[in-house]
């Protein structure tokens, strides 16, 4: 099963366009929406979630269209928003049995042996009696993936999940999301590069409402090698190579700035050749500099 997105815009009200004319093939497994805080990404997940409708464009996941078969779709839909609330003095045991009704799930033996198997699967069986308010960031959200996976999704959208999770509860969340990505299509939107580096095998990088560049992440990680150049520099010194080089990160480190800097050509000036990472796809292709080094290499691989 894959989704179709063509040609996705919305603008609000207030004149902000959220989307503009968005195109993406998703198919199953892990699909990471990458981008900085207000890029668009709430904005197209709330569409695919049946929570909001485009201007324009259509949206269709296997044989269902999106947005003229809601209901249908919401069937086979588990939405994981980026803020969600909980009754806090309702146990998760509770609160899951109670969602499995909504969800559709009446017969009693069987909606027992689904949360038992969904708390479970996110390791919150041995707390299932705790009310949700005591409960850590991690442990609600998984509590809210388990409600996300009710009814077996073939959909499943988790929207900014590990935002505000330390680092244990975080690699424990990323565990459960990538066993999930097997069997459905699962589309994580964050601002953390790691998250996507970590877990998805095809990724899109969208800003200002705008997909900049769809791939396969190890495939973008390899267009830049031997393109990326970083020398740990003074901080003063910063705008005098910002004229001279394409930088496209600067970051502190041990009072100095570590600069990596994009070019074809080894730069000279102290450069050093590094390896890249997603983390450089992610600031070349904000800078400009990626789309240009991945059309060098495709005109390089044709004339091999």
């Amino acid at each position: 099963m894959e989704l179709h997105i063509r040609n996705i815009t919305k603008t609000y009200s207030n004149g902000v366009k959220a989307l503009g004319n968005i195109n993406l093939t998703i198919p199953a497994g892990m699909f990471g929406l990458l981008g900085p805080n207000g890029a668009g990404k709430s904005t197209l997940m709330r569409t695919l979630a049946t929570l909001q409708e485009p201007d324009e464009g259509s949206i269709t996941l296997g044989n269902l269209d999106v947005l003229n078969q809601k209901e249908e779709v919401r069937q086979t839909l588990g939405y994981l928003p980026q803020e969600f609330g909980v009754y806090p003095k309702v146990s998760a045991e509770e609160l899951l049995d109670y969602f499995a009704v909504l969800k559709g799930i009446t017969n009693g033996a069987s909606r027992k042996e689904v949360v038992e198997s969904l708390l479970r699967q996110t390791n919150l069986w041995d707390k299932r009696k705790q009310q949700l308010g005591g409960y850590s960031g991690g442990m609600r959200q998984r509590f809210g993936v388990a409600v996300a996976l009710l009814g077996n999704p073939k959909l499943l959208i988790v929207d900014e999940p590990t935002a505000g999770l330390d680092p244990a509860e975080r690699v424990r969340f990323l565990n459960l999301l990538s066993e999930l990505g097997e069997n459905s299509v699962v589309i994580l939107s964050t601002h953390i590069v790691e998250d996507v580096s970590e877990l998805c095998t095809n990724m899109a990088i969208i800003n200002k409402g705008r997909i900049l560049l769809e791939a396969e992440p190890l495939q973008a990680v390899a267009s830049l090698k031997g393109r990326i150049w970083r020398k740990l520099i003074d901080k003063q010194t910063l705008p005098q190579l910002e004229q001279e080089h394409k930088i496209i990160s600067a970051k502190l480190l041990s009072g100095r700035t570590m600069v990596h800097i994009y070019s074809p050509e080894h730069p000279g000036g102290g450069f050093e050749p590094v390896e890249p990472d997603l983390e450089d796809v992610y600031f070349s292709t904000m800078t400009g500099n990626y789309t240009p080094a991945l059309q060098q290499l495709k005109t390089e691989e044709a004339n091999a």
